[in-house]
């Protein structure tokens, strides 16, 4: 309950310290840098240093995967169909086709299937929706950002990206234990990737041009709650026949929120910062809503 409280109080800061004036309107691009080359990097390098890498968790890893191959799919052809310009169609890929699997995913796993299926979760978000993030995502928010990229561009992009750098700094200090201050330190600079990030999104958040970024909003949505999950399931539990906790709590984590950390990927590259702030904004608190509804589906695979 606290996260959940976290989230809102997060979000309306950011509401707030916008229309009082009291920060600039620089202080978005700000928070923004910070988290990429700070907060995000220090989570990396934290989670991936312990995981426990079993093969018999490769359907979770490989769930972030899909569902960004399947937004990227739908909405790169909804985009030409509908003649969508090229940053609405970004933003809808990058932010809603990877979940909230971490922070809003592990309270909800805790709440809904106990503590001892956390570790899941972990994997849902670090080899999953992190590993995407650091590659896929960065490609589609630069392609559509720019138009163009070279594919020495691409590999320049990926590279010098900092939590991919933390990625494989993680992966080659896995054998080297880390002394208890160096675990502080980076769990401290990883607790403020959500709060600064809510803020920042809170502090774009407007619900003016709503009309107009009605069908993008609802589309997005729609899939990252709705039709996203659905897939998953039809392939892990209709396709492959698989079955139990694992992969009920899997499909869970499909079904999460919009990515809060794809969406400051999304705003940094300019893809359409008011469309990403709506999918955020609305679609946590919305997500609550129907992640019970698929808590309720799920129990009686």
């Amino acid at each position: 309950m606290a996260n959940i409280i976290l989230l809102a109080v997060c979000l309306l800061s950011g509401m707030g310290l916008k229309k009082t004036g009291r920060f600039p309107a620089s202080t978005p691009s700000v928070l923004n840098s910070f988290i990429i080359h700070i907060s995000l990097p220090a989570l990396a390098i934290l989670h991936i240093h312990t995981m426990k890498l079993d093969t018999s968790l490769a359907l979770t890893a490989s769930m972030a995967w899909l569902l960004f191959g399947c937004a990227w799919a739908l909405f790169g052809s909804a985009g030409r169909l509908f003649r969508l310009d090229r940053k609405t169609t970004g933003a809808l890929i990058v932010v809603t086709g990877l979940g909230n699997t971490s922070f809003v995913g592990l309270p909800m796993i805790e709440a809904y299937y106990g503590k001892e299926y956390l570790g899941i979760g972990i994997i849902a978000d670090q080899l999953g929706s992190f590993m995407v993030l650091s590659t896929l995502g960065i490609f589609v928010a630069s392609y559509y950002s720019s138009g163009t990229v070279s594919p020495r561009q691409m590999a320049r992009k990926i590279l010098l990206f900092p939590p991919f750098q933390a990625l494989l700094l993680a992966l080659l200090l896995r054998p080297v234990p880390f002394p208890g201050w160096t675990v502080t330190i980076l769990e401290k600079l990883g607790g403020t990737l959500t709060p600064l990030a809510l803020v920042s999104v809170g502090f774009q958040l407007q619900f003016g041009g709503m009309k107009v970024m009605l069908r993008p909003l609802v589309s997005g949505l729609a899939y990252k709650l709705l039709l996203g999950p659905a897939i998953i399931y039809l392939l892990y539990a209709g396709l492959l026949g698989a079955g139990g906790t694992v992969v009920q709590v899997t499909i869970f984590e499909a079904a999460m929120a919009p990515m809060i950390t794809a969406g400051i990927i999304a705003i940094d590259h300019d893809l359409r910062p008011q469309l990403v702030g709506m999918l955020i904004g609305i679609g946590i608190p919305l997500s609550f809503v129907t992640l019970h509804l698929w808590h309720m589906f799920l129990t009686g695979m």
